[in-house]
């Protein structure tokens, strides 16, 4: 079987586990714009086992999705018990790129605002995100003209992790991608403006790029080119190959949290990498 039809077939057992996920912490809902998707959540766990913080950019192929959907991410993560913060953004086609990742960049600043006001230690923070939400996050922590463009500062970022990510845009980038950066961008507009590959700089954030062979949506080669445009730069970044029996795109970038660390070894990536960080 093909991984594309692996992927179209895992989505009942997905949506069964999300819909029978505990909800253990309610988060804190903060809007930073007028529009009904320019909001974060904030996730206070029962037991802090760490001063990291989780700052998360949702997937959904950047026109579906947002924080409350990801709800079961945010539960997980304070299990383990670190502060969550899900960012949300508006979402294609009707907003073209670069609105998703301003939005970004805006809501970044807002959540550590937020943060800094609880009297929270802003200090080490961790940003992470699957599928385009790991597109978003790359550009986020490593290009120095988008931070300035949009008065960003992620000197306090100690960490990335990204799931799945479509880091380049490449020749033949398979139907769905094709489909999806087709509505993202505006026609005519320099594609190279949004690929991560092309915007990486040299960052003092160290890296982790998850990514499934068997993904089914995402060549395992964008990941390749942007561990490789990392290596180049002299940046820190680790590829790590999903070994899971569910290794099509949307269970290991999202669907793992819905599994415990025992049960999967992404999930225990993930967190061990955390806990691994300096600080």
């Amino acid at each position: 079987m093909n991984d594309y039809l692996r992927e179209s077939l895992s989505y009942f057992g997905l949506y069964r586990k999300m819909f029978q996920a505990k909800k253990m912490v309610r988060p804190v809902r903060v809007s930073y714009g007028t529009n009904k998707e320019q909001y974060f959540l904030f996730y206070e766990p029962a037991r802090i086992a760490s001063s990291k913080i989780i700052v998360w950019i949702h997937g959904g192929g950047w026109n579906a999705g947002n924080p409350d959907f990801f709800d079961f991410v945010g539960q997980c993560a304070c299990r383990q018990g670190y502060r969550f913060v899900s960012l949300g953004y508006r979402l294609s086609p009707k907003y073209k790129y670069p609105c998703q990742i301003r939005d970004v960049c805006a809501a970044y600043n807002a959540a550590v605002s937020y943060l800094k006001g609880r009297g929270i230690d802003v200090s080490k923070i961790v940003v992470a995100g699957p599928s385009a939400g790991a597109h978003l996050a790359s550009i986020l922590c490593c290009s120095r003209k988008v931070q300035e463009k949009y008065d960003v500062d992620v000197a306090n970022v100690i960490g990335f992790i990204g799931s799945g990510g479509p880091y380049s845009f490449r020749e033949d980038p398979g139907l769905t991608l094709k489909l999806l950066l087709n509505q993202l961008f505006k026609k005519g507009y320099n594609r190279r403006n949004g690929e991560p590959v092309a915007l990486m700089e040299k960052t003092h954030i160290p890296m982790l790029l998850i990514q499934s062979r068997h993904d089914g949506l995402i060549d395992y080669a964008c990941a390749e080119d942007f561990a490789r445009r990392a290596e180049e730069l002299g940046n820190a970044c680790e590829l790590y190959s999903v070994t899971d029996r569910k290794n099509t795109h949307s269970w290991y970038t999202a669907g793992m949290f819905l599994e415990s660390r025992a049960e999967n070894r992404g999930l225990d990536k993930f967190f061990r990498w955390i806990e691994e960080l300096p600080g």
